[in-house]
């Protein structure tokens, strides 16, 4: 079942960065499109600023995730790996705890948000009066998928704390 459970979110993962890939592409095609209007023909969209704005909104909280899956985010571990395994375990388990907290307050502020957007029927003020339920759907949904990381990479931790053999068995340590 966990190995089942696991391959379904590496699935949505996977669905995750491929539609960044496809957002950043079109991102790219967009702007350098409004970039020639613009410049060429003193003509410039009325969409592409507005709609790239709530693009790289996703690609932020969307690639979070995936991320954290592959360890990517910037962080200085220097003093933490001079640390015993447990201890370094230890931390990596507070870690993902309070980036669990912390994403679900998100999740919940956001949700909030999203769904007053949603009651009040709020909307950007251009020309293409984008509903902002919108960009802020993203942030829960955004949200929640690297709460849910960090919490499997908290489990993993804790398997870690508990099985340090095989940690160093693994690393050939």
């Amino acid at each position: 079942m966990t190995a089942t459970v696991m391959r379904s979110w590496d699935g949505l993962l996977a669905v995750l960065r491929w539609t960044s890939m496809g957002v950043l592409v079109f991102m790219m095609v967009s702007i350098a499109y409004d970039a020639i209007m613009r410049y060429a023909f003193s003509a410039p969209t009325s969409w592409s600023l507005e709609v790239n704005s709530f693009l790289l909104v996703y690609l932020a909280v969307m690639g979070a995730a995936e991320a954290q899956r592959h360890d990517a985010h910037i962080r200085i571990t220097y003093f933490k790996d001079k640390l015993p395994l447990r201890v370094r375990a230890s931390i990596d388990i507070t870690t993902a705890l309070l980036g669990a907290v912390f994403c679900y307050i998100l999740v919940w502020r956001g949700g909030m948000m999203a769904w007053q957007a949603l009651e009040y029927s709020e909307r950007v003020s251009s020309s293409l009066g984008t509903p902002m339920v919108y960009p802020y759907g993203l942030m829960p949904v955004g949200f929640a998928a690297l709460g849910l990381q960090f919490l499997i990479d908290g489990l993993y931790c804790v398997h870690r704390l508990f099985h340090p053999e095989e940690e160093n068995a693994s690393h050939g340590g």
